[in-house]
């Protein structure tokens, strides 16, 4: 039979449940556009920047059973949208990169975006495909798929010439796709040395990663079972219900809240599913972990990398704990009485709320009041997606994520812009679901234009923006060292005449008074399929742990004679001011 190479590309992406895809239509994708609109199971979704769509499609693959997939024009729609790919490829999320390529029968040089697509891409995904006839475009497709999924996700890339679009050619089948399974074998040794060293331990701890969120069941158990306190990365905030009365929080160090630091430290023995102990995990790797570490996580490079364990597994975390449970209850017969432990949680947990609280924000929103009224007047499934910034630490400290995969924000790439976008995507995925953004002023300049793409498929999603006029997270960190901040104070931004502009309702939150009325009018507005931009006078004059946290480890590991430069340099210019 004969097809385009178009037509096998809409084939192959209905094969993979494949139910969005984002970018921007050019003369070297037209084709495929065109396939896609006649697709019944397949919508196309422009964009206002490539890049952009790149956070839609992260959303989509994190949010749901669907991956998240580009459809781009070459060279210029691969180069912008290589922050989103790239976010992807740090933060171990699946996604599928289609790009047109410039036309492989031409007897002319220079061609319209001619370039090497794949040199540029090969560092931020997990592997690049030409196609160089029709006879390959489906099992092309069907194995960046696999091997977007297998192992630790990530970004596929895959490029399709505009020729091969746009004239037919000779394919010999159209195979039906068959899902992927994996199963981890061969670990016993490892099950049977994690499970003794952890019945063994007088005070052990989980931390848990993203590389974990599917698991949250056999994580449950285990913590039920050893009466252990259970932390989170940042990205990993949804891993662990924070309705658990074992739950502490975002990582376990000095960067930690009072309720992680303090379970974890006398923490004689971690388990540690699905993290690779990364910087913003760490506390700036500011947290002590046990010599008895036990590491889990599907990536085998991660191992050893930054903490040494005592016993390694590699595998998917879902597999690998359902295995570990049943090995454990043989050594651990009865739950550990862990009352104490979470007494103490609830308290340290109560405690650094009403610090919060007791904060005088004088005539801003106090971040705990706003969290609490937020958390109180969204259902347990929403979903909260935040941006990189002051705002990211707030929440991961102040909001309560009780569902897995619920929260999300960009990670180890750490791209700002990143969460107007992936609101798209994630509502998209999810209608019956409501999603509310935090998004910092700073972050929310570098994406708002696809506010019009929010406003253009009536998705009812709320953009809260919290608004100081400042790059808050890194003007707080000038301000110790250097008594100034440099370029890190916004220029005038009219939220107001911006999210009217997209079609977006606008809500101002003054002051703590307004809180619980202007969230609600906002979810109202929300839940009229109207996108609505939530715009909160914020007051972060008080530093999140995390902050206080990654200052101090960074000034304690400082060589002396730049530490005694910064400390002179600041009592100087505070002098001296």
């Amino acid at each position: 039979m004969k097809k385009t190479a178009a037509w096998l590309v809409r084939y192959a992406l209905e094969q993979l449940n494949v139910k969005f895809t984002f970018g921007i239509p050019g003369v070297h994708n037209t084709e495929i556009y065109d396939e896609l609109e006649q697709s019944n199971n397949i919508t196309p979704v422009l964009v206002t920047h490539e890049g952009y769509g790149a956070f839609m499609a992260d959303a989509v693959s994190r949010s749901s059973d669907s991956i998240g997939t580009l459809v781009i024009v070459p060279a210029a729609g691969a180069t912008h949208s290589a922050s989103g790919i790239g976010e992807a490829y740090l933060d171990g999320i699946p996604m599928l990169v289609i790009s047109g390529g410039v036309r492989t029968d031409s007897e002319f040089e220079y061609q319209l975006h001619d370039m090497d697509q794949h040199k540029m891409l090969e560092p931020i995904t997990k592997k690049c495909f030409k196609v160089l006839s029709h006879e390959e475009v489906v099992p092309t497709l069907f194995e960046a798929f696999k091997v977007a999924n297998e192992g630790e996700p990530g970004p596929v890339f895959v490029e399709i010439p505009v020729n091969l679009q746009l004239d037919k050619g000779e394919v010999s089948e159209l195979p039906s796709f068959r899902p992927i399974t994996t199963n981890v074998s061969d670990i016993d040794e490892q099950l049977s040395q994690a499970a003794n060293l952890l019945a063994q331990a007088k005070n052990p701890g989980i931390f848990v990663g993203w590389g974990g969120v599917e698991a949250t069941k056999y994580t449950e158990e285990i913590a039920d079972l050893i009466g252990s306190p259970v932390s989170t990365t940042l990205q990993g905030v949804s891993a662990f219900s924070a309705k658990h009365p074992l739950h502490t929080g975002m990582s376990f160090g000095p960067a930690a809240v009072p309720a992680a630091t303090n379970a974890f430290k006398d923490c004689d023995c971690l388990l540690a599913i699905g993290t690779r102990f990364a910087e913003i995990a760490t506390g700036s790797f500011g947290v002590t972990v046990p010599e008895n570490l036990i590491h889990i996580d599907i990536n085998k490079k991660v191992f050893n990398a930054n903490y040494p364990a005592k016993v390694t597994i590699e595998g998917d975390a879902t597999q690998v704990l359902s295995k570990l449970v049943t090995v454990l209850k043989q050594q651990v017969t009865s739950q550990k009485d862990a009352s104490a432990m979470k007494a103490a949680i609830a308290s340290d947990k109560k405690s650094y709320n009403d610090e919060w609280l007791a904060h005088d924000s004088k005539d801003r929103v106090n971040p705990a009041s706003f969290f609490n009224e937020l958390r109180a007047a969204i259902d347990d499934d929403a979903y909260v997606i935040t941006d990189d910034g002051n705002h990211t630490f707030l929440t991961a400290e102040l909001m309560p994520c009780y569902r897995a995969k619920h929260f999300f924000s960009p990670t180890d790439f750490n791209c700002m812009g990143y969460a107007i976008p992936a609101l798209v995507g994630a509502k998209l995925a999810n209608p019956e679901n409501q999603v509310v953004g935090i998004i910092g002023d700073g972050a929310f300049l570098m994406s708002q234009t696809e506010l019009f793409t929010a406003a253009n498929l009536n998705l009812g999603a709320v953009f809260t923006v919290f608004n100081d006029g400042e790059l808050a997270q890194i003007s707080q960190a000038q301000n110790v060292p250097y008594n100034k901040k440099t370029c890190t104070v916004l220029p005038n931004l009219r939220l107001q005449a911006l999210s009217e502009a997209a079609g977006c309702r606008y809500i101002r939150l003054e002051n703590n008074a307004e809180i619980s009325e202007k969230i609600a009018e906002a979810l109202a507005i929300a839940s009229e399929n109207i996108p609505v931009v939530l715009d909160v006078n914020i007051d972060y004059s008080k530093k999140t742990r995390f902050t206080q946290g990654i200052i101090g480890t960074n000034l304690k590991r400082m060589k002396t004679p730049t530490k005694v430069r910064m400390v002179s340099r600041a009592l100087w210019r505070r002098v001296t001011a």
